[in-house]
């Protein structure tokens, strides 16, 4: 970026996944971000958006959430609205987690998932979980806000073998 750069804006993550095969149990994947203040960026999240909910000054919101991976192209699409933010706020963490209803799924066992990150119609980031396959949650991004105040990217694949509960509490968490 040059120095007339003004950081990233809005962005957007979406993710995608094929239907599990007929007669086994619905794969249900969903997008997760977290938001950190600057007094603990590596500490509890102070904000937690996902399936049904959206952030409290609507800077974050899930568009698009699916149940089934079913559809054509992305099945769920989150916005970041990072040049609104509270300046309070330095770090998003953006994942995804698999719903352990029917016993532990990894991302090894669910074809054609991948993860798209954009700001406007430049692609940022596009992944599959090839590298996370024994995972059942997965960071995919980072968003820190520099001393100037510009959002800086950085992909951030890294499995986890959790459940989504304690998943929201470690992705936040510095990388080994």
């Amino acid at each position: 970026m040059s120095g007339l750069s003004k950081g990233f804006g809005k962005v957007e993550v979406a993710l995608r996944w094929d239907p599990s095969p007929s007669g086994n149990p619905v794969h249900d994947l969903d997008l997760v971000a977290a938001v950190y203040p600057a007094a603990a960026p590596h500490g509890d999240p102070v904000q937690l958006v996902h399936a049904g909910s959206r952030s409290p000054d609507g800077t974050i919101t899930l568009n698009r959430e699916s149940r089934t991976g079913q559809g054509f192209g992305y099945d769920e699409v989150m916005t970041l609205e990072l040049d609104r933010l509270s300046p309070a706020y330095t770090r998003v963490v953006v994942g995804v987690f698999i719903q352990q209803r029917a016993g532990r799924t990894t991302f090894g066992a669910i074809a054609n998932s991948g993860i798209r990150i954009r700001e406007g119609y430049t692609d940022l980031a596009l992944h599959d979980f090839a590298g996370v396959p024994d995972s059942t949650a997965a960071t995919v991004a980072e968003f820190t806000r520099d001393g100037s105040g510009e959002w800086r990217f950085r992909p951030a694949l890294r499995g986890f073998d959790t459940d989504p509960a304690d998943f929201a509490r470690l992705m936040g968490s510095a990388a080994p």
